[in-house]
């Protein structure tokens, strides 16, 4: 339990003491009553708002409400005060044995602090990346990638058990092209002059290697064979070969799915019928004609009866063809199809999406509600785009024209963990510059560094500290340590609260905020031995304050090393 769900409970306590002695009625919703760090770290070390949110439904009004309540908060021992403040907000003071006991829990805990059980082992399938196999990952891949195995990281430290799994889309006209790209370099490696790469296949290198490969195992034999005899096979073949080559840029980065689902196989499966027979079970589609389309009516559109799904009756701004004209499944269909397959795996669903998926977010979030019965919530997180800059200049991006930035060529030029913690500084939501100087920079304008630097910073400190003999053996006298080293602690104890907000609001970004909040209190706190040798956490005349000094480090480099593991960054030992 967290401190601040301990202090939660404290103050349910109190609330059943007050409707026991008739002074607050019985049952009254308490769901919205927080505790938490107040604003302004001066006013204490917790807040409540409940006499705030309890009064109206109390029948009283806030201050009354909190004047009571204040009372028995005081009468705690881990409290020193509770007072009052404002239009009925209670601000709490803790003792310092608080703070000194939590520094104790940090270290006896060690790489476990900040776990939590608050997910219960629901089970949550997060799917991201999910790229067209159709070339390398590019640097706008990449943020989605750290971005959704973060989180799915952040979701099992939270208690949740989590499925991380990338859709293959392996079933549209892309891959038709892709095996047109891969035929034509099979040739070329076969000694025939093709030219340059025409219009609308990937010219990209990246498939010369491919076309080799295939010469070698089949010879001429597909040369100049017609593409009915030749596309099927170098479609899945080259599918296969791509697919390769994203599991090697992704492992680049330490990110391993445990699931690589196929569309091909979902719409095999007969998966999109099944989807649409419990819809019409449920009354939820029927044969329709779609609006004409907002704006100048195209030339060539006209009314077609559809598959309609009722999206409407959820949220959506129209409702969907599950269907084409002529039959053959809508993306939607399939895409609906899939999630249901998802579903009868989950408790509940993530998809980590580019910000170019927006208008689909609610259709895709109806049908799960309408198949699931609103048992399955899905979550859609979208990812804006990565800008990268060289010298200066923004790198293009650019699939089709073979002329991008590979997440390859990123990681091995800063490293898999500068990358991982960049993509982590923004909300997804939020575009995001990639500038290959500043990543590197030594300087507290770098977050990654500033974090590192602190984590480096106290490693080194432990190592002069063993040359110096300092005997850690003995339990260190914590009483000794003084408010704005406790402050220190008070920060490091906000760990474990803030992994579940952010597992509660699948936001991945907020452990890297936490950590650069903390790394800069410790620089902070260390800075000050600058300008007073006596504040330094080495005194070699009083040992007892360098030892207390010591696991204050120790608890701290603990934390920081934790939230790291959350973001899949190792914790650098030092730094050059």
């Amino acid at each position: 339990m967290t401190l601040y769900a301990r202090f939660a409970a404290h103050l349910g306590a109190a609330l059943d003491q007050l409707e026991a002695e008739g002074q607050l009625a019985p049952g009254i919703e308490r769901g919205a009553v927080a505790v938490e760090p107040p604003r302004d770290a001066s006013h204490g070390d917790l807040a409540t708002n409940a006499a705030m949110v309890l009064a109206k439904r109390a029948g009283t009004n806030p201050r009354a409400l909190a004047g009571l309540l204040a009372p028995k908060l005081a009468a705690l021992d881990e409290v020193e005060s509770a007072e009052m403040a404002g239009p009925g907000f209670i601000n709490i003071r803790l003792t310092p044995g608080v703070w000194q006991e939590e520094l104790r829990t940090i270290l006896a805990e060690g790489a476990e602090y900040g776990r939590s059980q608050v997910g219960a082992g629901q089970r949550v399938n997060v799917e991201y990346v999910s790229a067209n196999p159709t070339g390398p990952m590019h640097v706008g891949h990449c943020r989605g990638a750290v971005v959704g195995d973060a989180l799915a990281s952040l979701l099992e430290h939270a208690g949740f058990e989590v499925t991380r799994e990338y859709y293959v889309n392996d079933a549209g006209a892309q891959v038709d092209v892709l095996a047109r790209s891969a035929w034509l370099r099979y040739r070329e490696a076969l000694g025939e002059d093709v030219g340059e790469i025409p219009e609308g296949l990937y010219p990209g290198d990246y498939l010369v290697p491919v076309g080799q490969a295939f010469a070698a195992e089949f010879g001429n034999g597909y040369a100049a064979a017609p593409e009915a005899e030749w596309l099927p096979l170098f479609r899945q073949r080259t599918v296969e070969k791509m697919l390769e080559l994203i599991r090697d840029d992704l492992a680049l980065l330490g990110i391993h799915h445990d699931l690589f689902a196929s569309e091909a196989e979902v719409q095999a499966s007969g998966a999109a019928d099944r989807v649409l027979d419990t819809l019409r079970a449920k009354e939820l589609v029927y044969q329709g004609v779609l609006e004409a389309p907002k704006g100048e009516t195209p030339e060539d559109w006209e009314p077609v009866e559809l598959t309609l799904f009722r999206s409407t009756q959820f949220g959506d701004d129209q409702d969907r063809p599950m269907k084409k004209s002529d039959g053959s499944w809508t993306y939607f269909g399939a895409d609906a199809a899939y999630h249901l397959r998802k579903a009868e795996q989950a408790d509940s669903l993530i998809n980590i999406w580019g910000a170019d998926h927006a208008g689909t977010v609610k259709r895709i979030q109806a049908a799960v509600t309408a198949l699931t019965d609103g048992r399955v919530a899905l979550d859609v997180k979208l990812i804006n785009m990565v800008r990268l800059f060289r010298a200066g200049e923004p790198v293009k991006m650019s699939k089709r024209s073979g002329n991008f930035a590979t997440l390859r060529e990123v990681v091995e030029e800063v490293g898999k963990d500068v990358v991982r913690f960049i993509m982590l500084t923004r909300r997804a939501d939020a575009p995001l510059d990639f500038d290959f100087a500043k990543a590197v920079e030594a300087s507290k304008d770098n977050p990654v560094f500033y974090v590192q630097y602190a984590h480096a910073r106290i490693s080194s400190l432990l190592r002069k500290a063993a040359d110096e003999q300092v005997d850690l053996s003995q339990p260190a006298h914590l009483d000794l340590l003084d408010p704005e080293e406790l402050g220190l602690v008070k920060i490091a104890a906000q760990f474990p609260r803030t992994i579940e907000s952010a597992a509660a609001a699948h936001e991945p970004h907020r452990i890297a905020f936490y950590l650069s909040d903390l790394a800069a209190a410790f620089h902070a706190l260390w800075n000050r031995g600058n300008d007073d040798p006596s504040r330094r956490f080495l005194l070699a005349q009083n040992p007892g304050l360098t030892r207390a000094r010591l696991e204050l480090g120790l608890a701290i480099r603990q934390t920081i090393r934790n939230g790291l593991a959350v973001m899949g960054v190792a914790a650098a030992e030092e730094m050059h």
